[in-house]
């Protein structure tokens, strides 16, 4: 397929447009300073602290109210802060060179992410993807969350079967399996170390995507030659 206006081009959201450990860091960030307000401790040590018990596989709220002795903050109420907090977080210079060539290109662009409503939505708007993307599809306004086959038939619902689809996604355990059932062209991609999920391929041609890339700038490329 050549990328045009045939082609439906939707994206997953974390680790594909942006890192999602630069959300983590946001938010241990905003919590830090909120406990650093209760217990007169420099935020820095806190975050500090806070990525090293996350580097090192620990519970991290757990360990943070135990090794600061934080008997006025629950791990609920730090839970609350992770989910709800304005990220400070950005897209990439050829991020954002990738979806502009794209939108340009395709028919329609969109999204299909999984998660909480606030706390997808608030990503959206830090990144201002809205002025990239037509349609978003988060897990639970939409009612199910991937692989289900439905987050992606919305948009064969939506515009039809005469238009060529391609989906973007990174992680292996569940992004490929509905488009791949769909006939859609699925691109991976590859983790350069910094994903929160790793990534692991076999030979299942249910779950493997049928493109690797390492940059969202080979996409045009790669459609190029299908």
């Amino acid at each position: 397929m050549v990328l045009s206006k045939n082609s439906i081009v939707v994206f997953d959201l974390d680790d594909t447009l942006y890192k999602e450990i630069d959300f983590l860091k946001s938010a241990f960030n905003e919590i830090s300073i909120h406990l650093s307000s209760k217990i007169k401790i420099e935020s820095v040590l806190i975050l500090d602290a806070m990525m090293n018990y996350y580097n090192n596989g620990l519970n991290v709220f757990d360990e943070v109210i135990k090794t600061f002795n934080i008997d006025t903050v629950s791990i609920d109420q730090l839970l609350t802060i992770y989910r709800n907090h304005k990220p400070v977080i950005e897209l990439c210079k050829s991020t954002k060179k990738a979806l502009w060539s794209i939108k340009k290109r395709a028919y329609r662009v969109g999204i299909i992410t999984d998660g909480r409503s606030i706390q997808q939505r608030n990503k959206i708007s830090a990144l201002q993807l809205t002025d990239y993307f037509d349609d978003i599809i988060i897990s639970e306004e939409f009612g199910s969350e991937k692989p289900h086959i439905n987050n992606f038939g919305f948009f064969i619902n939506k515009y039809g079967t005469n238009y060529e689809y391609v989906y973007i996604g990174d992680n292996t355990a569940k992004d490929f399996i509905g488009p791949n059932a769909l006939g859609w062209t699925s691109i991976c991609l590859l983790d350069d170390g910094r994903n929160i999920h790793k990534q692991f391929f076999n030979s299942d041609k249910i779950t493997k995507p049928l493109y690797l890339i390492n940059d969202l700038n080979e996409i045009k490329n790669i459609l190029q030659k299908t």
